[in-house]
């Protein structure tokens, strides 16, 4: 095969590029060795002169560089990794492979002058400023940026993305990796890796770069050190508990919560002989007795809950917990990070059901734990072991939602709370339960330490079962479903969707559910529109 008398300059390209976690495994660029160091650093390319006879000739292992407009073609589909290309008469000029023994002699990629110039104004000065193995390389001036970042609308669109993703490419959008495993050049890479000389994932359960991506979203709009994302919200809650309660262990729960979490806690952490103390989400007595009487290894509670959307005042709680040693872990799937920020308050951990407003489109499942490094790296290990992995086109579609989260849930509580004052004052409804209403048993808290009070609405219609089954089924927009904060509105009655399978009078007496609760999840319709529905549903009843 004869050499065309254009010759172009060798790129060379990581998808890894880089890691918030230097210890944790983590998408890094993988240092590559061209024949001449002088290329990397601008000088003339040491086949410049070859002639239409010369042969190319490809070392082991080669993968094939690809031209710049190849790249970007190939961009969305997955590339994981692009590696630059060594052309010459003989094999002699590939140099050896790194070993373990000079793992400090690792540096990261340089990029091609092409790349380069795609800075500011371009020029002769590197773009790139030093950073050691194991840390993300990025520029002084979108290190800058990314810092100037202080909105959740901003963050939401851009964190974990445009300033310093894993994976290099010219694509607006994160690449999907689809891969089960990630290879090494030799075994003295592998080695490096081992020990934490060389970062990578290693195998799909361990992580994917498109996942990381999304946790470090998460990560920048929660203020947390590190993010740890998984295959639903349940499977978020049941990590937590099993890598942080010991055996013989001793938490505190409140009354109102997703059934199946307590379910788990009340069935299956008595096997690891952990006991529970449940107690009302507003009572702080109980709360400083539990934690005088018990050996407490966490307070676990969502803030606002489900469906009666009660509010814990985090700070205090976290205040009082801590003085005992005692870890608190926040479910904020309610509140979502644009109307709550736990962490901040005092919180240790904060959980959330990734499908719900975060994803908010009815499309994917997911769940995601943020909190220190320390406690995420505790979780991380038990999750690797266990399962419960992300699939990375998921996440995708996660990071794909997440970048309208601070638009969607805005106009979601807007919606909600213009609502929850008109069915106040309707006859037909006895009660409503809204966190941004004055008439809300916590309204004071939800105040102090949220900025929205979400999309979800619950209310007790003027009737029995059946009367709030007619109404339910009258209304035209929702969809009857067992979920909520998504585009579309979303409505249940939790005496048939949650709790059929309970007697009325224990499902009152355990859950205080009655016949007659609504859970209502507006999405992002017009309110208008929303409230005529309403108005002709109660009409039939």
């Amino acid at each position: 095969m004869a050499v065309s008398s254009t010759i172009y300059p060798a790129y060379f390209v990581s998808a890894a590029a880089g890691d918030r976690r230097a210890s944790d495994s983590g998408a890094h660029p993988r240092p590559e060795k061209l024949g001449s160091s002088s290329f990397l650093l601008g000088g003339a390319p040491r086949f410049s002169g070859l002639s239409s006879a010369t042969i190319l000739r490809f070392p082991p292992n080669f993968v094939r560089q690809l031209s710049t407009k190849a790249r970007r073609n190939c961009s969305n589909i997955g590339v994981a990794q692009i590696v630059a290309a060594s052309w010459s008469n003989s094999s002699q000029s590939f140099e050896a492979p790194r070993s373990a023994v000079s793992a400090d002699a690792v540096v990261a990629p340089e990029v091609a002058a092409e790349d380069a110039n795609l800075g500011a104004g371009g020029g002769s000065e590197s773009r790139f400023v030093e950073s050691p193995v194991g840390e993300a390389k990025v520029s002084a001036a979108v290190a800058k940026a990314a810092a100037s970042l202080s909105s959740d609308g901003s963050l939401a669109v851009h964190a974990g993305e445009r300033f310093g993703r894993g994976i290099t490419t010219d694509a607006i959008t994160t690449p999907v990796v689809n891969t089960s495993a990630y290879w090494f050049n030799n075994s003295d890479e592998l080695i490096d890796f081992k020990e934490k000389r060389h970062a990578s994932f290693e195998y799909g359960r361990y992580g994917n770069p498109t996942t990381q991506a999304l946790e470090e979203k998460m990560s920048a709009l929660e203020r947390a050190e590190s993010t740890l994302f998984v295959s639903s919200g349940m499977y978020a809650s049941v990590a937590m508990l099993s890598s942080l309660v010991p055996a013989g262990g001793h938490i505190v729960i409140t009354t109102d919560c997703y059934r199946k979490t307590r379910i788990f806690i009340e069935n299956e952490l008595p096997k690891m002989g952990i006991s529970v103390t449940v107690i009302d989400p507003a009572d702080i007595e109980s709360l400083k007795i539990s934690l005088d009487q018990n050996n407490v290894s966490l307070f676990f509670s969502e803030s606002p809950t489900n469906p009666f959307l009660r509010c814990v005042d985090i700070e205090l709680v976290s205040q009082l917990c801590h003085n005992k040693g005692v870890l608190v872990c926040i479910d904020g799937t309610f509140a979502s990070p644009v109307n709550q920020k736990a962490l901040t308050l005092g919180a240790d951990l904060v959980l959330h059901s990734a499908t719900k407003f975060i994803g908010g489109h009815n499309d994917v499942l997911g769940g995601c734990i943020s909190g220190s490094e320390e406690l995420i790296s505790k979780i991380s290990l038990h999750h690797h072991v266990i399962g419960g992995v992300l699939n990375p086109n998921a996440a995708y579609m996660i990071l794909r939602g997440m970048k309208t989260l601070h638009l969607r849930v805005q106009n979601q509580n807007s919606t909600a709370l213009r609502m929850a004052q008109f069915l106040e004052e309707h006859p037909k409804i006895i009660r409503v339960y809204y966190p941004g209403l004055p008439s809300h048993p916590e309204h004071h808290i939800a105040k102090r330490q949220m900025t929205g009070f979400g999309g979800v609405v619950s209310f007790e219609v003027a009737g029995d079962l059946n009367t709030t089954k007619k109404f339910v089924d009258s209304l035209k927009i929702p969809y009857i479903a067992p979920s909520f904060g998504g585009c579309e509105s979303i409505v249940d009655q939790p005496a048939i969707m949650s709790y059929w399978d309970l007697s009325g009078s224990e499902r009152v007496a355990k859950y205080g559910i009655k016949d007659n609760l609504v859970r209502f999840s507006f999405g992002v319709e017009g309110f208008e529109d929303l409230k005529a529905d309403i108005l002709q549903a109660l009409e039939k009843i």
